[in-house]
């Protein structure tokens, strides 16, 4: 059970929602400090700034790409009735997201290492 391709799509799928979720509060942090005024806002800022946590998106669009196409993947299974392609399916979407995550990231690095 815990070897399936469904049992990791699940752990991947809740991880990838935790890091979204954690990112969403961060977000919210960051843009509620505009109404303290442009300096508190622009301090936040360069706390987001760092190599680090420019790394970090990276892992971001990781998150974002395959929680988006499993998403997908499980409406087509659920709604088309594709049951049998299941596997087939999710290893198309981690493909797709992994593949994307590396085009999307090479840039990103770039920017982070200040090499742009």
């Amino acid at each position: 059970m815990y070897k399936s391709t469904g049992f990791v799509s699940f752990v991947l799928r809740r991880f990838t929602g935790l890091i979204l979720v954690l990112y969403l509060g961060v977000h919210m942090w960051v843009i509620g400090s505009a109404t303290r005024g442009a300096e508190a806002f622009n301090a936040r800022m360069e706390v987001l700034e760092t190599p680090v946590l420019k790394t970090l998106e990276i892992l971001l669009l990781a998150a974002v790409l395959y929680h988006g196409f499993d998403g997908i993947r499980l409406i087509i299974v659920h709604y088309f009735n594709v049951t049998d392609y299941r596997k087939s399916l999710f290893y198309a979407a981690f493909a797709t997201s992994a593949l994307l995550t590396i085009v999307g990231g090479i840039p990103l690095l770039l920017y982070a290492l200040g090499m742009e």
